[in-house]
């Protein structure tokens, strides 16, 4: 930089038309940060306490110096007599918003409040002033570097930078060891390799270490403190202080001078105005550094962090919960920083559990998703083919080995198998969900969250049909409007209801009497009740029940029964709801009973929605776990796949693919994509066709692949193999090779693989391989699943080796989603298997016929019953839930292999109006299981000396 200037006189600092340079060249690198990256917004939060006018000039001056660069800025204005925890929660929201890139705090503050503790409040990552302890600490460090540097320091050694002037071996004298410029210019200078002198107004000998000076520095806030004569020839001087002198001659009575006198310009070589000088480079630092920390953001938010934890793997394998209780995770916080959640995006429960808000998705709305995978499974064995491991495994291999941004998403395990039968559902060997325990008992206690809000409802409706049978319409209006001191008062869900029947009287007291039958009496036909009780055991004593038995309920004995938990319809509405206000409008259609004109009764009419919502306002938030390796899960619902949908939620896979998505207007590269890896319930005729006919139907997500895991044992049982009995050792068949059985077995992997593609899915078959099968087993599979039209199909030991067995699947995944097409390539792209609006009938039929091959289906006489009533009440238009065994494709569990021209029978429909879907029972179906001869509890106990709990899996 150069400058005309007066003869013996220092060229002037012009840190006005500096400080117009730098704004100049913040705004052109922002407008070239946005074009490349469009979300890209810098934001600055300026909070003023009480109205002084100084103040606000300032707050005015940076407001536009923001909008001319393009930063947008928020004024928080508070009261002058805000309290100090007030304002410690205003700073905390700010903190914890993660659109908010730079905050200050208009300085000084009222005396009442503590400015050294305000000012350390604000978030060392957002405090672009510099001011916080730990910038100011990290700045005096050579080993470190501070994410701002003070704003007045910085602008004067831009100024030095900008005018070419040399400070390496320079002896540089600071006056003034303030925080806010003295103490952090002196150390600036001094990382620049001068040799600094930090004085004060109490230094002996100030004068003479002045004039040894070659750049002084002064901030002391005193008018001309220093004198010119003490300055050295050619010596630069940078004048920090702004003061004002009384002169009379000026307008204002007063003139503005600095802390050197103005004649030290004729002995220095260059020296800042007053003003002119490093006032206007503050604000000019401020808006850098606001750009600078919200570059840094931008760039470490807009990719997940890949940060695998070792295994460390054992022959033979150990058990579960050995390996799990061997393994340290990593803190929950940690998972979510590498998520890049914000402090308010997710709650801990404990240290390795957490559930995260859905402000999330508000968030995160304009990213692009990550590729979507489906992991369903073949007709399975009573022993499962372990489709929960293979999908923790494939997560596994696909973050912690091919460092892919990664996340599963699975569902809740319900306790009644956990204690029962299958055991918990977190996965095995060394692909697993961590901490195992936690995820298999209460985890966060969204299922007794249910169970509470289910049993409310049944709750209500016993309590409803006695309280309409013991009183009379007036006290049932008084009690249900009651009146207080002249006031009925009327709940807003009782409101709704009025306004649902056509009553608009704007004074419920001027109701007429029929008006108040029709609004206070629900009638319910206590034969029609269809809302049960339900419990998170398996109880097969509770199946069937009869309640009302004690003489205070006056005879309203009648029979019911309970469900297991996680086939209540609120659990299924928890999966396939979007938001909090799109799960309460579910909860309130909820139809509990039929009055005795036949009209159904909801959950709004009985007036419970809003109590239900309150039960599950925590539910509705993902639980944030890990895996062994470290990859992030969601483990969020858990409905049932045979009498529910039995997929984890929509908010879930929501979130977890914008998590691992691009930021908007950013393109994710095949290497830089991100997956998320889902899965559904038991086979691909049950599981996966709910998934795409039901879950996608409603999220409108759409997958990028389907995995089928097939078993050899699995495949060898459909091919004619003994039962596969839970507690009994395997036949020989299972252990020792026979590839005839197999072959013939594998018409049931043929023909889910037929189905996933018929939907315009590619289907990548994964080989759970046990240590019994063969080479050639495994081969055969590999080849037949081929010729079916797989894409590939890939032998994994996810059990014994974790991420590490699952590679080959893990990069066919990844080949599969990345070419647009697969080597097979599935029909026409992805499409549902039916129109939602076509006739309840035509729907089963197509999927009967369709997905099972069933060449004929049959409806009872109670079946044909309610497709006329739901069809008249204008049900017919929702998706279908088929509820039927998951061992065979008919609705006979013995009926193994690919079974054709079978008849489906329907003996009866219900409809879940809150889930959104109309569900066939075919043939019989347990909603409550019950225990075995030798439950898994059996083994299940804890140690008194540790706390450890042993014997799950």
């Amino acid at each position: 930089m150069t400058d005309s200037a007066k003869p013996n006189t220092a060229v002037l600092l012009d840190g006005k038309a500096i400080s117009g340079q730098v704004l100049g060249e913040l705004k052109a690198e922002v407008a070239a940060y946005k074009a490349a990256h469009p979300s890209f917004r810098p934001k600055l939060v300026a909070m003023q306490v009480g109205a002084r006018s100084d103040s606000s000039v300032y707050i005015r001056q940076k407001s536009k110096a923001c909008n001319e660069i393009g930063i947008e800025f928020e004024h928080v204005q508070l009261a002058d007599d805000i309290q100090q925890s007030d304002l410690d929660a205003q700073l905390d929201r700010i903190n914890n918003d993660p659109s908010v890139h730079g905050i200050i705090v208009q300085l000084p503050l009222p005396d009442h409040l503590n400015t050294k503790h305000v000012v350390h409040s604000i978030s060392a990552e957002k405090d672009v002033d510099g001011f916080h302890a730990e910038n100011i600490g990290n700045l005096s460090k050579r080993a470190t570097e501070p994410f701002f540097h003070s704003c007045t320091p910085m602008g004067c050694i831009e100024l030095l930078k900008r005018y070419s002037i040399p400070v390496a071996g320079k002896n540089a004298v600071v006056v003034g060891r303030s925080d806010i410029v003295g103490a952090p210019v002196a150390m600036m200078l001094t990382n620049l390799d001068a040799t600094v002198t930090l004085c004060h107004s109490r230094t002996q000998g100030l004068e003479d270490k002045v004039r040894m000076a070659d750049i002084v520095v002064v901030a002391m806030g005193k008018a001309e403190a220093v004198r010119a004569e003490w300055i050295k020839q050619g010596a630069v001087v940078i004048d920090v202080g702004m003061n004002a002198k009384d002169d009379p001659t000026k307008k204002a009575g007063y003139r503005w001078v600095g802390d050197v006198d103005a004649a030290a310009m004729l002995r220095a070589s260059y020296m800042t105005p007053v003003p002119g000088g490093v006032g206007p480079m503050t604000v000019a630092m401020l808006l850098r550094n606001v750009v600078i920390g919200a570059k840094r953001h931008f760039d470490a938010s807009s990719r997940v962090k890949i940060a695998p934890s070792a295994l460390t793997l054992q022959t033979p394998v150990p058990s579960d919960i050995a390996i799990a209780d061997a393994h340290q995770p990593k803190l929950i916080a940690q998972v979510a920083g590498e998520l890049n959640l914000a402090h308010a995006e997710f709650e801990p429960y404990g240290k390795h559990t957490a559930k995260v808000t859905l402000d999330v998705m508000e968030r995160l709305k304009d990213n692009s998703d990550g590729r979507y995978v489906v992991v369903t499974g073949i007709s399975p064995t009573p022993l499962g083919e372990g489709k929960s491991t293979v999908t923790i495994g494939l997560t596994q291999a696909l973050y912690a080995h091919l460092k892919k941004p990664a996340f599963a998403c699975v569902r809740q395990p319900s306790q009644g198998p956990t204690f029962g039968i299958k055991g918990g559902a977190a996965g095995g060997g060394y692909s697993q969900v961590t901490p195992m325990t936690s995820m298999n008992l209460h985890l966060t206690g969204d299922i007794h969250a249910i169970t509470a809000a289910n049993n409310l409802v049944a709750a209500a409706v016993d309590a409803r049909c006695f309280h309409e049978a013991t009183q009379t319409n007036m006290q049932l209006f008084n009690r249900l409007c009651p009146k207080s001191k002249g006031t009925r008062k009327v709940s807003a869900i009782m409101m709704s209801r009025i306004r649902s029947l056509g009553i608009t009287a704007a004074d419920v007291d001027a109701l007429t009497p029929d008006e108040i039958a029709r609004v206070v009496r629900l009638d319910i036909d206590r034969d029609a009740i269809m809302w049960r009780r339900v419990l998170d055991t398996n109880d097969r004593f509770l199946r069937e029940i009869t309640i009302g038995e004690a003489a205070t309920e006056r005879g309203m004995a009648r029979k019911t029964g309970f469900d297991i938990a996680v086939g209540s319809e609120i659990m299924a509405v928890l999966a396939l709801t979007t938001s909090l206000a799109d799960m309460r409008a579910r909860l309130g259609r909820m139809v509990v009973a039929l009055s005795k004109q036949g009209v159904p009764v909801t959950c709004d009419d009985i007036g419970v929605t809003g109590a239900l919502a309150v039960l599950m306002k925590d539910a509705i938030k993902p639980t944030l776990m890990q895996t062994l390796e470290g990859s992030p899960v969601f483990v969020h619902a858990g409905p049932f796949a045979n009498i529910a949908h039995g997929n984890s939620s929509i908010v879930a896979d929501r979130i977890a693919l914008k998590l691992v998505g691009a930021p908007p207007g950013e393109a994710a590269t095949p290497e830089s994509a991100g997956y998320v890896v889902t899965e559904a319930g038991f086979g691909a005729d049950i599981g996966f066709e709910k998934f795409v006919n039901i879950k996608c139907r409603a999220s409108g997500l759409v997958p990028d692949a389907a995995v089928i895991v097939a078993t050899v044992r699995a495949l060898k049982m459909h091919g004619g193999g003994p039962d596969v009995v839970p507690g009994k050792p395997l036949a020989d068949e299972y252990t020792q090779e026979n590839l005839g059985l197999l072959e013939k077995g594998f018409a049931n992997l043929r023909r889910h693989i037929e189905n996933v593609r018929s939907v315009g899915i590619p289907a990548i078959v994964a080989i759970n391989a046990f240590a019994t099968d063969t080479d050639a087993e495994l081969a055969l599979i590999r080849t037949l699943a081929r010729q079916a039209g797989a894409y590939d199909a890939v032998p994994t030991q996810l059990w014994a080796k974790g991420g590490a067995g699952a590679i080959e699947l893990a990069d066919a995944v990844v080949r599969c989603c990345s070419s647009g097409s697969s080597a097979q390539p599935a029909a026409d792209g992805f499409r549902f298997l039916y129109d939602a609006n076509m006739p309840i009938k035509q729907k089963i039929e197509t999927i009967a016929k369709q997905f099972y091959r069933a060449s004929s289906v049959s409806f009872s006489d109670e079946a044909e019953r309610k497709i006329a009533q739901f069809t008249e009440s204008g049900w017919d238009k929702m998706p279908i839930c088929m509820a039927k065994t998951q061992y065979s494709f008919s609705a006979d569990p013995a009926l193994k292999g690919a079974p054709e021209a079978f008849d489906l029978p329907i003996r009866d429909i219900r409809a879940s109006l809150g889930a959104g879907f109309i569900y066939p029972l075919c043939g019989a179906m347990q909603t409550l299981p019950g225990l075995p001869t030798r439950p898994c509890f059996y083994d299940i106990d804890i140690d008194a000396d540790t706390g450890d709990i042993v014997g799950l899996f």
